[in-house]
């Protein structure tokens, strides 16, 4: 490890300015619904068919 190192949990300032650091912000995003929603109006649209093809 390089002797310049500065641990950012060495006190509160260096850690907050870590943690709101524009690196980390860009990574915490949230993930996309988009598979959810398909994925969701798949199974919709299957449980329509099977019941269609019970009742027919």
């Amino acid at each position: 490890m390089a002797e310049n190192y500065t641990d950012p949990s060495g006190n509160t300032a260096q850690f907050r300015a870590f943690v709101d650091s524009p690196d980390r912000a860009a990574a915490a995003q949230a993930p996309s619904r988009l598979p959810l929603i398909a994925g969701i109006a798949v199974a919709v649209v299957i449980v329509a068919l099977v019941a269609w093809l019970a009742l027919a």
